[in-house]
């Protein structure tokens, strides 16, 4: 016989056709209404239930992995944080090396997290919806093997009424084959009338009964399985969600803990930022007093009164006030002295440009200037 493929012989190729020819014809008598159709209510509320439960757990499933994607994304945001804080936060600062482990911590917490949830909700849900598609091809297979069940059925209830008609036909008077054979030959010509329709007969009650054993195999595993699949459902809801929720608790309890670190490094940064400004701020009041001493003893030659340093101006500065000095690059200015300490503003200086104060001898055109447009000269 020609191989038409690996395992499949023209002789089966045609045997699977005939059988889907016969299945389609039995629906079609059947929508028709020309042929009954054996129905299982009960057996339809199964398949039911089995197509919404497959379809909400996929749907969970779907979404489980939308949920892991986004605390993947999460993560690199996270991580793209600790990276910019990392360098900005210059070595001399308070905390450096406890911000910089906090970063290896915070990246951890997350990957933990994310394998947590991927191991205990998520492949969960994957090997609970592993079994849904055997199990949808069982259920479709024996749809299939119903339909030739009743095609079966139906035909040996047709052979059934022949063979009765025949039977009656064979019954009437032996003229009617005197007719057609001599007398010899009339017993011949019964016996084989009767073994054909016996033959055909029996081939339909034999395949009758193969067509109801292997319908009724499949019905009664099914009939076992789906209920108690319908009621495991239960079981792996609870266990995805109630994994869900204590890995989320761990987690954000964890990642609280970091967070209130991190705080507490920048509240003390700031206290210290805000003593080291107060120091700073006293050491030049200390000094103002000495300095202006010593221009009234005229020790500092053409120095202006209060005199502290000079400034370079290295970005130019537009006054928005009468008490503001404007600045060019390049200016130099003479820092002064804060008659009242109090009055300073932080990150202002108080002064004079030096080329003023050359040619005038003035030091009433003094303005305050933000110092971080300036550097030390």
């Amino acid at each position: 016989m020609a191989e038409l493929g690996k395992g499949v012989t023209a002789g089966k190729l045609a045997l699977n056709v005939q059988k889907r020819l016969s299945r389609a014809q039995e629906k079609v008598l059947q929508k028709l209404g020309k042929a009954d159709e054996t129905r299982d209510t009960a057996f339809e509320e199964l398949v039911t239930n089995f197509n919404k439960q497959m379809a909400e757990g996929t749907k969970l499933q779907r979404d489980l992995k939308a949920y892991l994607s986004a605390v993947k994304m999460m993560h690199e945001a996270s991580r793209r944080l600790q990276d910019c804080l990392a360098d900005m936060y210059e070595p001399d600062w308070f905390g450096k090396e406890e911000t910089d482990a906090l970063a290896e911590d915070t990246d951890t917490l997350w990957l933990d997290y994310h394998q947590n949830v991927t191991d205990k909700s998520l492949l969960c849900m994957d090997t609970y919806l592993a079994q849904f598609p055997e199990i949808k091809a069982r259920i479709a297979k024996r749809e299939r093997k119903l339909v030739d069940f009743d095609s079966a059925r139906h035909h040996f209830g047709s052979l059934q009424k022949g063979k009765k008609k025949d039977e009656a036909k064979i019954a009437k008077p032996a003229v009617l084959l005197e007719m057609a054979a001599p007398s010899w030959a009339q017993g011949l010509i019964s016996a084989h009338q009767v073994a054909q329709t016996n033959l055909s007969y029996n081939q339909a009650e034999e395949e009758l009964g193969r067509a109801q054993k292997i319908f009724e195999e499949l019905n009664v595993e099914l009939q076992d399985e789906l209920p108690a699949l319908w009621e495991s459902r239960v079981g792996v809801y609870v266990g995805t969600f109630q994994s869900l929720a204590g890995h989320q608790e761990k987690f954000h309890n964890e990642m609280s803990k970091l967070s209130q670190n991190l705080n507490d490094i920048m509240t003390k940064m700031e206290e210290q930022r805000q003593l080291n400004e107060e120091a700073n701020h006293s050491e030049s009041a200390s000094s103002a007093p000495k300095l202006q001493s010593l221009v009234t003893n005229g020790s500092n030659g053409e120095l202006p009164p209060g005199f502290l340093y000079k400034v370079k101006a290295v970005h130019e500065y537009t006054a928005t006030d009468n008490d503001e000095l404007e600045l060019n690059i390049g200016d130099v200015v003479l820092v002064l002295a804060f008659d009242n300490p109090d009055e300073q503003d932080d990150g202002w200086l108080l002064g004079l440009k030096e080329s003023h104060w050359l040619q005038k001898k003035d030091i009433s055109a003094k303005g305050v200037f933000p110092e971080n447009f300036t550097q030390k000269v």
